[in-house]
């Protein structure tokens, strides 16, 4: 059965070019590890093959033949990237959408990333849980992929934050909604209008991260917290079930930012854009993501972004 489930998870892993999965049948969790190239950013082709990962967890609780497999009871979302979680929005693409005026695909994109964030932040609506571990930086769209699980589990050099106000724009798929249900409204400002990066030590204080964990031990840490999850799961699955009630984030609400997201994106300057494409070469300047050896941050570009707007 082990050999079957992980063939019929790997969601024939020839579909897949930028994410990696694997199924764990023992505890019935299924992770996603991102691999986008050129940039370890949230491309097209990633969103599409994150959507292949959700509707494969959605199959596995159907009555399908698939169905007869053991369902998914935890979906984990993580990088194959050494130090680098995801660092956000495809820049290049809205460059180039913004200079073009194009407001339909600006939307089209932010609709693309709602349709996977909403789901994973509802759990599917399954009897599952999702979780984030987060082992290195999450920036912009990175940092709102990792708010939007039920778990955030970071290890300690792991960093996060929104850089988009550098660039006189702020990060409309969802930031707002997942963070001011976790941490208020004020937090939530605060952290968003300021650029600021944040450590993960930082973000567990605040109540933005769940778990922390030494560096190295991030799939330890989510197992831990698997075992001690399922052993009250049925209870636990109904927790979270009431918490989205209790503070309910609707498909509406983050459509709606998107367009106010679209809008803003538009009136971007020249001088906006500039900066923007100092830190596309940022990102650009990371090495392929096979490397072995960690990646130098970007993170000190948001401070140099940061002087320039000045």
């Amino acid at each position: 059965m082990a050999a079957i489930s992980a063939e019929i998870y790997s969601l024939a892993q020839s579909e897949l070019s930028q994410v990696e999965t694997r199924f764990d049948p023992e505890y019935g969790a299924y992770w996603a590890y991102m691999n986008p190239r050129p940039r370890p950013s949230f491309n097209p082709d990633l969103l599409r093959e994150l959507r292949l990962y959700l509707d494969a967890i959605v199959d596995s609780h159907s009555q399908t033949p698939r169905g007869q497999l053991p369902p998914v009871r935890y979906g984990v979302l993580a990088s194959k990237i050494p130090g680098v979680f995801n660092l956000g929005g495809d820049l290049t693409l809205f460059r180039s959408l913004i200079k073009q005026q194009d407001r339909p695909a600006l939307l089209l994109y932010g609709e693309t990333c709602i349709n996977n964030l909403y789901p994973w932040h509802r759990n599917c609506d399954l009897p599952l849980t999702s979780i984030s571990l987060v082992q290195g930086d999450a920036l912009g769209g990175g940092f709102e992929a990792a708010l939007s699980a039920s778990v955030l589990i970071a290890e300690e050099s792991a960093r996060m934050g929104f850089p988009e106000i550098l660039f006189n724009l702020f990060p409309g798929m969802g930031a707002f909604s997942f963070l001011s249900r976790k941490v208020g409204r004020r937090t939530t400002e605060e952290m968003i209008t300021s650029g600021a990066i944040y450590t993960a030590r930082q973000l567990y204080d605040m109540g933005v991260v769940d778990v922390i964990t030494p560096d190295g031990t991030g799939e330890q840490a989510v197992y831990a917290y698997i075992r001690r999850h399922s052993k009250n799961a049925n209870g636990r699955h109904g927790f979270e079930r009431a918490r989205n009630e209790v503070a309910p984030i609707t498909r509406e609400e983050l459509l709606r930012v998107v367009n106010v997201w679209a809008d803003t994106a538009l009136k971007l300057s020249d001088r906006d854009l500039r900066i923007m494409e100092r830190l596309i070469r940022a990102q650009q300047r990371t090495p392929a993501p096979d490397a072995l050896e960690p990646i130098d941050n970007i993170v000190p570009m948001y401070s140099i972004a940061s002087r320039d707007r000045a």
